[in-house]
């Protein structure tokens, strides 16, 4: 069995080059080929992240580096100048992928740190290493959090639980995989193929191997049969954003696992940092449709019959009555309780 300490691959996927400019992993095509998108822009960073160069968590270190590029390139700018340019690099990276919130909160904590803040009148030579310095400082806690997760979460993973996953949890289901080895136990995964860009098949799949497991591929219309058959005896999450009430939004067929684990008694848990106190209930979210094109290929082969549409939403919603648990940095709540993951905080800002 392969440590803790391993770092999978996918765990760092979002680079800074010598020369400044920002790299990322190209996961559409990851693990076949291991493919560096370079950027020298901010648009261009935002254009990967659109393009799903990369998903899940790695849109927010993209976005952290895709500021910290964009201050780098105000250097020369004046104080109002270079306060401008960097808003607006904001507002363009989280114009990208409106229904997950963690580029939202990384633009926003990288402003608050410089521009917003203490920095409001800054040069563009003195912002450049501040908003440097904002951004790590965001990554490196984001990170932290996710670990307090990863044990949370292990917690309610007894030894030798089978484990059903959809999509790529990825920091989340590999700080969940670590803390439960720290613990002495061994898991075992059953991963969803994850339709249009099998992220399941390739990017959890892969990282499982690499941390030393064998997990079983499915196909995502398997699900109820799998559980019936009883393959796995836990369903695992993660989330692109939890509401206040407690709805899900996650890559779109997490509804379809939901409703297969309630009908066999399966658990079914969520993984998020955070409920987002900036959406109350499901109608402060908006659910990003992608081009329905997306949905005829697979990994860049049509697979559709020609003269057929296609229809993707990219998430779907989960209603709090088929979740068990939403686990976040802070503790396991159920879903009618997670807005007392802010408890003692005070009124959110």
């Amino acid at each position: 069995m392969t440590g803790t300490r391993n770092v999978p691959s996918l765990a760092d996927s979002v680079r800074t080059a010598d020369d400044g400019w920002v790299e990322i992993l190209d996961r559409r095509v990851y693990p076949f080929e291991l493919r560096w998108e370079r950027c020298e822009t901010v648009e261009q960073v935002a254009v990967a992240i659109e393009r799903m160069v990369t998903q899940s968590h790695g849109p927010l270190f993209a976005a952290t580096a895709g500021m910290a590029l964009a201050a780098r390139q105000a250097r020369a700018a004046g104080p109002g100048d270079a306060a401008a340019r960097l808003r607006a690099a904001g507002r363009r990276l989280i114009a990208t992928r409106p229904t997950n919130h963690h580029i939202r909160d990384a633009v926003h904590a990288v402003l608050a740190a410089t521009v917003d803040g203490p920095l409001a009148d800054a040069p563009g030579e003195e912002l450049a290493g501040a908003v440097a310095k904002a951004a790590a400082g965001h990554d490196a806690a984001y990170r932290a959090s996710t670990r307090e997760l990863g044990r949370h979460a292990a917690a309610l993973l007894p030894d030798g639980a089978r484990v059903l996953t959809h999509c790529w949890g990825d920091a989340y289901l590999v700080a969940a995989v670590q803390a439960a080895e720290e613990a002495g136990r061994r898991l075992e995964f059953v991963c969803t193929e994850t339709r249009p860009y099998l992220q399941g098949a390739r990017l959890t799949a892969a990282t499982l191997v690499e941390m030393g497991y064998r997990p079983t591929v499915i196909t995502d219309g398997m699900v109820p049969a799998a559980l019936a058959d009883g393959l796995a005896d836990v369903a695992l999450v993660a989330s692109d954003r939890v509401t206040m009430d407690g709805h899900v939004v996650n890559k779109v067929g997490t509804l379809a696992v939901a409703l297969a684990a309630q009908a066999f008694g399966v658990p079914f848990y969520v993984l998020a940092h955070a409920p987002d106190p900036h959406s109350p209930g499901i109608a402060d979210v908006e659910i990003e449709h992608r081009d329905g094109e997306e949905v005829l290929r697979v990994l860049g082969t049509r697979t559709a019959a020609e003269g057929a549409r296609g229809y993707y939403p990219a998430f779907d919603v989960t209603p709090p009555g088929l979740v068990t648990r939403i686990v976040t940095e802070r503790g396991a709540f159920a879903p009618s309780r997670v807005s007392d993951h802010f408890a003692g905080d005070g009124p959110p800002a």
